[in-house]
C-alpha cells in the first residue's frame, strides 16, 4: 500500500508542474457533488463510503489524490 498525506492545492501543482502522474477521486457523497457549482473535469466519482465497489476504477499507476468537501 502506498503513502497517504494531506496534501495543499499547492502541494497537488507542483507535484503536476514536476510531471507527475495523477489521478483526481471526487469523494464527494452523491448530494454534495449534485448540489457543487465547481466539478474538477476528469475526476474520477467515488463517494467515500462506496470505494469497495470503485476499486477496480482507481488507477494504480499514478498518485492518486481524493478530495471531497
Amino acid at each position: 500500500m502506498g503513502e497517504t498525506s494531506k496534501l495543499t492545492a499547492h502541494d497537488v501543482k507542483a507535484r503536476m508542474d514536476r510531471g507527475e502522474a495523477v489521478a483526481f477521486i471526487d469523494a464527494r457523497n452523491p448530494q454534495a457533488w449534485q448540489e457543487a457549482k465547481t466539478k474538477l473535469p476528469g475526476a474520477i466519482r467515488v463517494p467515500a463510503d462506496d470505494v469497495a465497489d470503485h476499486l477496480s476504477e482507481i488507477p494504480r499507476d499514478r498518485t492518486v489524490i481524493a478530495y471531497c468537501t
